[in-house]
């Protein structure tokens, strides 16, 4: 009887838990179906652009009015390779939001996906460190399309960030400058379980790769294994 009422405490302490970080559960596994969704498309974001990406952020179903007139919110995930160049295998994704009041204009009311590219690792740090209003405090351009980058403007080319948006199965490259994106930390809380900065997991890799992230991990794995980053670029 005493095993009985323990077994039934331990549930209900547990139960809570599990059920409090479904939703962050929930936006990892939105983001790795829509990269998986967009990836395998080739004509959309350029292989080479990708395969010298140290970060990718992923923004599932972003909508118009989710706060204050014309403005937009949305959430999802942040996944760099690993090592200090950036050069080894991806990791574990950190929760982020991007807001703004640039975005709700251009959704035209529609759920939007959005992918941005983070091309160096002065990008990554800014993201990684504070709050970042793109196009100000990381330079940002809409991305190229197509199965290479050539062809691409200097402005494209120079950015840190590059930023693609998909609505309808529309898909193209995409101006957010005036929009900002942080670090969700509440949400990365309830996903690992313990308060952890997106810098201690994604650089400081403190946590592992979670259960719902694997199919995220698994084809950007297969897709980008290798950062083919000019290694000066790195450094």
């Amino acid at each position: 009887m005493k095993s009985l009422l323990s077994l039934l405490l331990i549930c209900t302490l547990i139960s809570p838990a599990l059920a409090s970080n479904e939703k962050e559960q929930e936006r990892v596994k939105e983001s790795g179906e829509v990269i998986k969704e967009i990836l395998n498309i080739p004509d959309d974001i350029p292989q080479d652009l990708l395969d010298k990406a140290e970060c990718l952020i992923v923004l599932p179903s972003v909508k118009k009015g989710a706060f204050g007139i014309g403005g937009s919110y949305g959430r999802g995930v942040m996944i760099c390779r690993n090592g200090e160049h950036y050069t080894g295998p991806w990791g574990a994704p950190a929760l982020y939001a991007l807001e703004g009041v640039n975005i709700g204009f251009q959704l035209g009311g529609e759920a939007t996906d959005f992918v941005l590219l983070v091309m160096n690792p002065k990008g990554a740090r800014s993201l990684l460190s504070s709050k970042v209003k793109l196009g100000g405090d990381a330079s940002a351009a809409a991305g190229p399309k197509g199965r290479t980058a050539e062809g691409a403007t200097d402005v494209v080319m120079n950015a840190e960030i590059l930023s693609y948006s998909r609505t309808k199965g529309l898909f193209a490259g995409i101006s957010l400058e005036g929009s900002t994106l942080r670090s969700d930390g509440s949400a990365n809380e309830k996903l690992y379980g313990r308060k952890l900065s997106a810098k201690e997991i994604i650089r400081e890799s403190k946590v592992g790769i979670p259960a719902c992230a694997h199919e995220l991990v698994s084809l950007l794995e297969k897709k980008s294994p290798k950062n083919r980053s000019d290694p000066k670029s790195l450094q």
